[in-house]
């Protein structure tokens, strides 16, 4: 909560922890101004979801490692919602070509059930096996599970699925959006967010809901989409057309208002 910078975790649990400067997504040289004597690390997911779905170039995260290496500092990735396949390769940070210091991982690793994992090189690690407890660490009924993930998601021709999928996700709702006068579609694999232009998202999704299909608003002027890996071209046309259905309504009732 400390490092996120969302405005709805700003009154929780206080005191935060104080050191995380906040750089601007994609700016290099806003990243370069904030390094000091006491900088000891860069974190970033590389895409920002509950910001709405914003992702960092491969060339901004290139340009980071480069970065962080010529001034001896770790570089940090989140990727509890870009991690385990869902934008296409294993970990996101693979479309860039780089390799992280250290990553976060959960939600997708766990397929549902609670797992999360923290991964580091052996040169940056300060553990010794054993030396890090915790309340729910060393479940085996759910790393029995993150192990049958791990499994599907590395079978042959699964990422390609992921990405095909993805790229067709993100073609419907670029004629949704060129339809009814929306924004960009921005993300990656199945990781998408519409961009609605005005905040209209929370009455989007509350009639979604009553028509039986789940969609998540990040934003008020955005709508994320990160359905199941194994997600049908079906699916998503079945909530396309919902969606499709929502925002006619609401562009006729706006017009008789």
């Amino acid at each position: 909560m400390s490092a996120s910078g969302k405005k709805a975790f700003e009154p929780l649990f206080e005191p935060k922890v104080s050191g995380f400067p906040k750089a601007q997504l994609n700016e290099l040289a806003s990243v370069q101004r904030l390094i000091n004597d006491k900088t000891i690390a860069v974190m970033l997911e590389p895409i920002q979801g509950e910001a709405g779905v914003w992702p960092a170039t491969d060339q901004f995260l290139r340009d980071l490692r480069e970065l962080t290496k010529a001034h001896g500092l770790l570089l940090i990735v989140d990727e509890i919602q870009t991690g385990i396949g869902r934008t296409g390769k294993l970990f996101h940070y693979e479309h860039a070509d780089i390799a992280p210091d250290i990553m976060t991982l959960g939600k997708g690793i766990g397929g549902g059930v609670p797992l999360a994992a923290l991964l580091a090189t052996e040169a940056v690690s300060c553990f010794e096996h054993g030396d890090q407890g915790g309340t729910f660490n060393g479940n085996p009924l759910m790393c029995a599970a993150g192990l049958a993930v791990l499994q599907h998601v590395a079978a042959t021709d699964f990422l390609k699925s992921v990405a095909d999928i993805g790229r067709y996700l993100e073609s419907e709702l670029q004629r949704v959006s060129a339809r009814h006068g929306l924004g960009e579609v921005r993300g990656r694999g199945l990781l998408l967010a519409l961009d609605l232009r005005v905040p209209i998202a929370g009455s989007i999704v509350a009639r979604a809901f009553d028509d039986g299909v789940l969609l998540n608003a990040p934003r008020p002027d955005a709508l994320r989409f990160m359905p199941a890996l194994n997600v049908t071209r079906e699916e998503i046309a079945l909530m396309i057309d919902c969606l499709d259905t929502v925002l006619t309504k609401m562009g006729a009732a706006r017009r008789v208002a």
